[in-house]
């Protein structure tokens, strides 16, 4: 019995690296029926690309299918793979990717410049594709509108600012050096000809600002001269390399950055779209400001803004809207940053129930304004008399309707009443913060319209749709952010950035898709 062989010896499967096959593997039978990879092959399949394919030009080469790198790029965003180097390596060696796209190996360089090239002017109309897809199987009603911003962080280094003030302010110094030069240029002519009689050179008045071109007229008439009196030369050989060398480039260079800058207070020299915003932790860095518009978890809308507040940015994001959904919401819900005048207007003009709270909303809820005395709130309007009593009894008068635009070049007016005499008053250091009487601002049409929000808010529809606000969108940008750690774009510019927004929302709203047709059924 010693020598017979243990029966407890390991037994395995057999391993053999160079098994030959009659038939390759079918890839399809390695992928299993109920995984996510199938959710987007089959929704992409059924969704629009007509404008996208249309983009291609006839003749030449062959392309890579449109459908299939837009499978590839929504389902690498799904997996987190951002990388146009890392999908083209997925493609070689992740059995779901070479699946989806049916074996096909295109090179990264293809793979950016369909993300960054092609889906730059189709990205809004593959969206409204899966857009219809989703209000079709009743995924989406376009019932509850939940907006709300963001800031995501641009591909830009974070020291790269270039500040509005700052510019404004070297420019100002630039043109008093291009003055007092051009005065010595001034007296050197003056000495040999009369050409400007008694008065000074057209640009050296006060208030005139010199342009790169106005002084690359300058630089021209002094070659001339340089060119016919040699005599003045030694004299003016010195002017003109100043102004060539230093004074024209500096002016060039601010003049650039003021186009660059337009309305903004800042810019990236990174990504010259971006703009500074301050985050939450104080810091400041180069960001966009996203909009998103949710109805149960789902994206229905994306907008790209550099603008740092949602107020202004609404009515753009709403027109964005228009264009992809085939009606709008019948109810929209907001937070404070985006009740104003001109967004009320627009609500009513496309009767879409408000739903957006204003700035001072929750402190009258909570009787915040009521502690504070001698706020706008407490005061007392006498329609008979069209005047306003503060809590000490004195009357402020109607003085004067001053006209007023915002961002957007939405008009509106204010009146503004002015106290008849504040001399004498125990409260008025508490009342007002100026040395004159004090005095109040009121829009009788934005108060209007704030009392319609006040009243649909308080409501019990209102109640619900305000608590299902901070469930729906912030949870939106919760997933994004951190489950798929989507903290800050890939690419650089405006265009590039809303394709990244675009194709980010397409991959949010498979995956949504993906978890209400796995999820397991309730029993009641």
């Amino acid at each position: 019995m010693a020598n017979c062989k243990s029966t407890n010896a390991p037994l395995f499967k057999s391993y053999d690296q160079k098994q030959q096959m009659l038939l390759p593997p079918d890839l399809d039978e390695l992928i299993p029926r109920d995984h996510l990879v199938r959710v987007v092959n089959d929704t992409i399949d059924k969704m629009n690309i007509e404008p996208l394919i249309e983009s291609y030009k006839g003749g030449g080469t062959t392309s890579y299918y449109p459908k299939m790198l837009l499978k590839v790029l929504i389902y690498g965003y799904i997996s987190q793979i951002y990388s146009c180097r890392k999908l083209a390596r997925a493609l070689r060696e992740n059995i779901y990717f070479m699946w989806l796209a049916g074996q096909n190996r295109p090179d990264f360089r293809t793979i950016n410049n369909f993300r960054s090239g092609r889906l730059k002017s189709n990205i809004e109309a593959i969206f409204a594709s899966l857009l219809a897809h989703l209000l079709d199987l009743g995924y989406v009603k376009l019932e509850h509108y939940f907006v709300d911003g963001t800031k995501l962080r641009a591909d830009a280094n974070k020291h790269s600012w270039v500040w509005a003030k700052n510019t404004r302010r070297y420019q100002a110094q630039l043109q008093q050096k291009i003055k007092e030069l051009l005065k010595d240029i001034d007296a050197i002519n003056a000495a040999e000809e009369q050409e400007y009689g008694d008065k000074d050179l057209e640009e050296m008045g006060q208030d005139s600002q010199i342009d790169s071109e106005r002084l690359q007229q300058i630089v021209d008439d002094l070659n001339e001269k340089l060119a016919k009196k040699p005599a003045q030369k030694s004299k003016l050989k010195g002017t003109r390399r100043k102004i060539t060398k230093e004074l024209l480039p500096r002016l060039e260079k601010y003049e650039a950055q003021q186009q660059t800058l337009g309305e903004r207070n800042s810019y990236s020299k990174t990504d010259p779209d971006a703009t500074f915003f301050r985050f939450k932790n104080e810091e400041l860095l180069p960001a966009y400001n996203v909009l998103v518009g949710t109805e149960e978890q789902f994206i229905l809308n994306w907008s790209i803004h550099q603008h740092p507040t949602d107020t202004v940015s609404f009515i753009p994001h709403l027109n964005k809207l228009a264009g992809l959904s085939p009606q709008l919401p019948q109810a929209c819900v907001g937070d404070s940053g985006f009740g104003s005048e001109e967004n009320y207007v627009y609500l009513g003009k496309h009767t879409i129930e408000n739903y957006l709270k204003y700035n001072t909303f929750h402190q009258e809820l909570q009787g915040k304004l009521a502690k504070k005395r001698f706020h706008k709130s407490n005061f007392i309007y006498d329609h008979n008399e069209d005047n306003f009593i503060c809590p000490e009894g004195r009357r402020l008068h109607y003085k004067e309707t001053q006209k007023r635009k915002t961002a957007n070049g939405y008009p509106s007016q204010v009146d503004i009443y002015e106290c008849e005499d504040c001399s004498g008053c125990a409260f008025a250091a508490e009342c007002k913060k100026t040395d004159g009487p004090r005095t109040l601002s009121n829009n009788p049409r934005l108060e209007a319209y704030r009392r319609q929000a006040k009243g649909n808010l308080t409501t019990p529809k209102g109640v619900q749709l305000r608590k299902q606000r901070g469930v729906d969108v912030e949870s939106v940008f919760g997933h994004i952010k951190q489950n798929m750690k989507y903290q800050r774009f890939r690419l650089r510019g405006l265009e590039k950035v809303n394709v990244e927004m675009g194709v980010l929302s397409i991959a949010h709203n498979i995956m949504k898709m993906f978890n209400q047709l796995t999820a397991p059924v309730q029993i009641v």
